[in-house]
Order: C-alpha cells, then structure tokens, then sequence
C-alpha cells in the first residue's frame, strides 16, 4: 500500500484533478493508496492574511469571498449537474463558519494561535472534501477523512508535537476498519487531547502523509507537486538544472534544509525512521519518474548531487579577546538565541576561538543584536567584546553529496569557480561528515554563484561562457558565423556553450542574458540596439553580473584599452585582436597582465601579432617550461611579405605595391603598412612576452621606403614618388638575385635588443622559401638552438584572424 500526497498546485484546478484521478485509478489497480491532500495553492497564506486583516478591524469579506469563488469555480468544473449542489452547500456552510469565526476574531480585534489554527484548517478541509466528491463519480469508494480526531498532538498551537504512539493506534484502527475505501485525508490538521483543533506547521501535510504511511509500514510515500523532483539546482537561477533520479534521505535533507523547498525534512522524520521510501512526482507530466528518496541510494558516480541556496540571509559577528580561551560564550549565546526561538541557519569560528560568526534570518537579525548586547552587556562594557556587527543582503550556497567525503578536491572546485568569477566568501562551514560545504555570499552574486559551481561540478551539462563583442566589422561577424557553425562541435569536443549576450560597435549595442541569435545578430542590433557608448557597454556587462564571462575587442580602436583594467578588476577575462593596450608604453602592458592575474582571469591576445598562428602561446610554453630564448626572427606582416614575395622578375615594386593594395592587402595609405609601425607593435608584444621590459623607441626601424616617399602629401603623390625611386628599388632586386638571396624584411630579437630591417637571406634561411602573404617566425633557444622552431602559415585576414579569437575563446571556457 502507498500514500500519495497531493500538494496545493495539484488540487487547484480542474485540469490538475483530473491528472490526480487518473493516477488514482492507475493506482488503485494494484492496491488503494491512502490520499493526502493539501490546501489549494495559496489559500493558506490568503487565509492567514485575511485573519490578520479581521484581526486588525478591517474588512476581510471580499477576501473571504475570493476564497470561497476559489472553491466554487473548481467544484462546478469536476462535478456532474446531478452531484453538484450538495458539495455547493457543504462548501458554503464551511465558508458561513468561517466567516463566523473571522466576525469573532474582528470584534475582539484578536488572533490567538489556537484560533489561527482553526481558520487554517478550512484550506485542507475544503480542498479535501472537493476533490473526494470529484473522486466519488470514478469511485464510490472514496470516503472524506478529516484527520484531526486521528492525529493527536500536545496543544502548542501553531506547530504542535504529535502524540505518536496514541496517534498510531487510532489511524491503525481507523484504516483497518476503512480499508476498502479510498481515503482522503486533510492534511496538516490534527487535534489535542482536549479535541481542539491543532495544526503541524510548515509542511504539515508531507508530515500527515509521513504519519500515515509509518503507522500504516507502507511501501512507499508519494509527494505529488509541480515540479520533476528535486533538482541539480534552484531552475529559477540555474536554466541548467535537471532532476535528480535518486537521493539518500541525508541528501534531501541537506538539499531541503538550504532551500529546495520541494520536501520539509523533519516532516518526513517517521517515514526516515521506518526507511520507507519517498518520491517525488509531477502532477503535469506524470509519465516522469521523478526523484526517489531512500535509505540506501545506488551511487550515481558525481562527486556532488546538487546546489542549494537561501536567497536572504544576515550574519552577525560577534568577537572579542576575551573569548579567546574561555570557555561558555557559545553557549550562553546559542542557548540565548534558542529560548528566544531565533533559528541559526549556519555557524562558523575562528580556530583561534577570536570571533563567532553566524547566519540567521533578517528578520531576526536586529533582535538578535539586541539581545546579544544585553546578554553580554559587562563584557562589552569591559571591552573584552567588541560591538556585534550585523551584515544584511547575503545569501547562503551549499553544494550536497554523501560521495564528497571520498572525493578529494570538492572545496578546491568549489573556491576556483567562485573565485575566478569574482564571488567574495563571506563565511564557510563545513561539518565533519563531509555531506555539506556551505558558503555565504553576497545575495547580488547568487545567480551568479549557482550557475559558475553548477558548470564546475555538472561537467556534462557543458560550460557556458558569456561573450560580449566590441566591433561588427569583417573580424566580429567571422567569429560569430564560426561559433555558430561549431557550436556542436563545441559541445561535443570541449564542453563549451558559447552565449553572445552583448554586441556593440561605435553607433548601437544590443545585450540578451540569454544569448542573441546567432544567425540574425544583425538584425537584432538594429531592431533592439541603443545608442552605443563604450562606458555604458562595461557597465551593463558588470550589472548583468554573468558567470564565465569574456569581453573580445575586435576594433582597432585605443577607446576599448582604457576600460581593460577595469574590466579585469570586475573578475572578466578578455580576448583581443587589438594591438594597441600591450604595444603602448610597458607600465600598461605590465598592469594589464598582473590585474589579470590578480583577478584569476585570462588575458589571451594571439591574434596580436600573427592572426591565427600559434605565435605568442608558442612562446609563452617555452618560457613556462624554462627554456631560454636567444633569438627570435620574424617576418609579421602579411602585406610587406606579399610585396616581396611578387617583386622579382620583371616587376617594378611601383606595381607590386599597387597590385597589393587592389587585392586589399594594403591599408588605404599603403605606408601605413611599409613604414614598419605596425610591424613594430608585434615585435614589441613579443619582446615584452620574452620577458624583455621595452618600449616603442628602443626598437630600431629601417625604413623600407626612402625619404620623399614617406614625406609625399598624397597617396596619389606617393606613388608618384615610389615610381620615381624605382632604380634604387631595382638594385636591391637586382643585387638579391645576383647573389642568390631573397629579400625579407625581417624582426630581430637578440638577447634584449629589437630590430626591423631589410636583408637578404639566401637558402639555407628558413625565410627563403616565404610565399604569398604568409608570416614567419623563428624561435631560437637554449633546447633549439642547432634547428630554430618555426612557425607558418598565413598572417593576415579576417578567417584566420577570427580564428585566432575563437581559439582564445576556447581556451577560457578550458579553464
């Protein structure tokens, strides 16, 4: 035999009873389950305010008339014309007593406890009664059981203790004499040994079903609710959460006491203590298996089961050296707190017994503080206490599972995710059994907080990364169409989920916390976009407050440079293709990366100095590994190596230059790329990365170009200039291909010293063989030094550029 409880969403409406009738009858095949049921959604709460309205001497009535319209409206969809007007007219009759009862408590402008209690019971009562003579159209079995002479309890109004030996005896009796009935029982209600009426408190109808089902050794408890079982996380904050199949009763109770509200623990203490197992189903897809809890779950292999929370929370911190090796503060305080009925959520203290910090209610916060400086009122006149301090707006997350104690490396994950994320641990407590690892946070970083550990610890769910893009030129709009076109790939290969949730170029910017479509972002700029501003983009990215998050600035702009700083100190890593912020002066350089480092964020520019290639990660495992660079050799620009690549045989370098600049290879002033400026950024990037603090000027320059070619006022003049000066370009043609030699315009770094000239390289140069508009380097170190390393491949263009992005990209989510 099992008992099913059905909760207040289940019996709110008429499509919900319906699914609850065709469970029963499911059921009822094998063996008749004993029903329990709850108040409709809401009514308890509407019933409780309504009596504090009464109670204060204003009018309640519409409130009671909403209550029993409530009724009313369900009761005329589930009955047939025939059955109806008797239910009509028991309903009413309820809804004339209580009314009485409220006309009562207004006259006297009073609201015992034990008058609360009877007001409350009319939830369950009313509920009950409905949906048993629904039930009696499929069943003419189904008898209403009103559980208070069943149930008896001490008369602590409110949340009264059972009297469980008597009350096993009458619902043994009860059930033996009725079992070929279906029974419906209010829940939540119970009575006194004088027959008033009491009621069980928070979760009291779980409780009634626990009662049942321990006095009745039933196989198996029920809950019936909205939700899929208990799950991995809170789904309001955590998208990714998904149901638990299975958890320990230690596990639900842990997951319970911090939030997940699906279950009340010690109302499920009698079925606990008869092992009897609990599970948890939703009434709206009722083909679900739900969430199982036993005394002994199958281990599901995570190291953890779920992440729960509590949304508001304060601490107070009570220190002082004169707790220091004394004995009783802890218990003066906490036996203080306790008679005063002030639940303490978590405590933590110092090994050095220095201060006591504990989390309470805020509700509760500033009692406490009272009474604790009364408490301890001669103490913190003699100055061995200090002040208590209350903080306000925090939160609690506590991650739940019997496998962390055999799992080393839980509060490790734990700490990396929040700290990587910028998440401030207020407290921690974790107790001996290793079951729970709680943390207290601020209440501003709870989402956050939820989703970063749920991406650590649920790894095959995949790792969300929040993308923010600075620019929608041909590099931003590539990189999105590329994370559009592998985001299975991604998935799949490096369990990452790229979101774009904020997208601004120099006129509009558009932000989704939940991701912009990828294959319309343009129109969604344009639809949706407001006026850009590059302050406001950063602010916004803060305030959405975001786990996992990256900024790529893909502009050329020094605008975006001035906010990197911040945006690191806001625990937000960046990947960028813009040069400007690590070739200015070295003191930037040198902050932007120890901010980085200091936040726990990434700062990836690979596409600084040759697109997609594998230049500034090659060098940085070579110095990570301690190897030593002697020399690095490069050719770094793609325009300048197509020009000299296709200026051999008959071709003036006037044409090549040209030629260059049609195939959009040049910059529009093509001595933006020949003047060796940009050339000049990349070296230095890569002599700072070797660990070498320069700057621009210490870079030495050999002009390509001769002085009235640079000094021409015109593109147009320019050539004209550049044509004029073709005979001292042709000797150095000439003069190459005499000798064998290629010409290469080539970066040095040699132990310190950086420079970019002209030369001539013949075969046995690993430049020689360059083609096209590819880019060259040539690392030379302690371990290669007979062969340089050397890496190639195409330096330029807005494919492998946004690649470059995306392998950055990538390797933040890897982290």
């Amino acid at each position: 035999m099992k008992v099913l409880k059905f909760g207040g969403t289940t019996v709110g409406s008429v499509k919900n009873v319906l699914t609850l009738l065709d469970i029963l009858a499911e059921e009822s095949k094998k063996e008749k389950p004993v029903v329990v049921l709850s108040a409709m959604s809401g009514v308890t709460n509407l019933l409780a305010s309504t009596a504090a309205i009464a109670a204060d001497g204003k009018n309640y009535l519409h409130y009671l008339e909403e209550l029993e319209q409530q009724h009313l409206e369900v009761a005329r969809g589930l009955l047939q014309k025939e059955n109806l007007q008797p239910v009509i007219s028991q309903l009413k009759e309820y809804f004339r007593d209580l009314e009485g009862l409220l006309q009562g408590v207004s006259s006297l402008r009073e609201l015992t406890p034990k008058t609360k209690d009877l007001v409350l019971s009319y939830g369950e009562r009313c509920a009950t009664f409905l949906v048993s003579a629904a039930a009696s159209q499929r069943f003419p079995e189904a008898l209403f059981v009103d559980a208070s002479p069943l149930i008896k309890t001490d008369s602590s109004f409110g949340h009264a203790r059972v009297q469980t030996e008597v009350t096993n005896h009458l619902l043994q009796s009860f059930y033996a004499e009725h079992k070929n009935h279906l029974l419906f029982v209010t829940g939540f209600i119970s009575s006194d040994e004088q027959g008033q009426l009491t009621t069980l408190g928070r979760g009291g109808s779980d409780y009634t079903a626990a009662l049942i089902a321990s006095a009745l050794n039933s196989a198996e408890i029920q809950i019936w609710t909205d939700v899929n079982g208990m799950m991995t996380a809170d789904p309001k904050m955590v998208k990714k959460a998904i149901p638990l199949t299975e958890l320990s009763y230690t596990e639900a109770m842990e997951l319970s006491y911090f939030g997940a509200r699906v279950i009340y623990p010690p109302s499920m203490t009698p079925a606990f203590l008869k092992r009897i197992p609990i599970v948890i189903r939703n009434i709206r897809n009722p083909g679900f298996a739900g969430t199982v809890i036993r005394h002994n779950n199958q281990n599901s292999g995570s190291s953890i089961k779920g992440i729960s929370s509590i949304n508001e929370t304060s601490i107070i911190n009570l220190q002082g050296s004169g707790m220091v090796g004394k004995a009783g503060y802890s218990g003066r305080l906490f036996s203080l707190l306790s008679r005063e009925q002030i639940n303490v959520i978590l405590i933590t203290q110092a090994s050095s017994e220095h201060s006591i910090t504990f989390a309470i209610h805020p509700a509760d916060a500033l009692k406490a503080k009272r009474l604790i400086e009364q408490e301890f009122e001669l103490e913190l006149q003699a100055e061995k206490l200090e002040m208590p301090e209350i903080e306000h707006d925090l939160a609690v997350m506590a991650i739940v599972g019997e496998n962390m104690k055999e799992t080393p490396g839980i509060s490790g994950k734990l700490f990396h995710a929040l700290g990587r994320n910028g998440v401030n641990v207020r407290a921690i407590a974790q107790g001996s059994s290793e079951y729970n690892i709680s943390v207290i946070i601020s209440r501003h970083d709870l989402p956050k907080a939820l989703n970063t550990v749920h991406d650590a610890f649920f790894t095959e769910l995949k790792k969300t990364l929040h993308l923010f893009c600075l620019g929608t030129g041909n590099i931003s709009t590539t990189l999105i169409r590329q994370l559009l076109e592998h985001q299975t790939f991604l998935q799949q290969h490096n369990g990452i989920q790229v979101k774009v949730v904020g997208i601004s170029n120099s006129r509009q910017m558009v932000f989704d916390a939940d991701g912009l479509p990828l294959n319309n972002w343009k129109e969604a700029l344009e639809t949706h976009g407001e006026p850009a501003n590059l302050g406001d983009f950063v602010q916004r990215m803060k305030q959405l407050n975001l786990p996992n998050c990256v900024l790529a600035d893909n502009t050329a702009s020094p605008a975006p440079i001035h906010f990197y700083e911040e945006v690191f100190q806001s625990n937000i890593s960046i990947v960028t293709c813009n040069k400007i912020g690590n070739s200015s002066d070295y003191q930037q350089y040198k902050l932007f990366k120890d901010t980085a480092f200091l936040h726990g964020v990434d700062f990836y520019y690979e596409t600084n100095v040759g697109a997609g290639l594998p230049i500034v990660r090659t060098l940085k495992d070579l110095m990570m590994s301690g190897d030593r660079v002697q020399r690095i050799e490069a050719i770094l620009s793609g325009t300048i190596s197509f020009i000299f690549n296709n200026f051999k045989g008959d071709a003036s370098f006037h044409d090549v230059v040209k030629m260059a600049q049609d195939k959009g290879y040049t910059e529009p002033d093509p001595r933006d790329d020949l003047s060796g400026m940009d050339f000049m950024r990349k070296m230095l990037i890569l002599a700072r990365d070797a660990g070498y603090p320069l700057e621009a000027k210490d870079v030495q320059i050999d002009n390509i170009l001769p002085p009235s070619c640079l000094q021409a006022a015109s593109v147009a003049e320019f050539y004209t200039e550049l044509k004029a000066a073709e005979d001292y370009f042709e000797a150095l043609k000439q003069d190459a291909a005499s000798s064998g030699k290629a010409l290469r315009y080539i970066g040095t770094l040699d132990e310190g010293k950086a420079t970019i000239s002209l030369q001539m390289v013949d075969e046995s140069h690993p430049f020689y063989t360059l083609s096209g508009s590819d880019n060259i380097i040539s690392f030379t170190t302690d371990r290669y030094s007979e062969r340089p390393m050397v890496v190639k491949g195409p330096g330029a263009g807005a494919e492998v550029t946004a690649a470059g992005v995306f392998a950055d990209i990538v390797n933040v989510g890897a982290h």
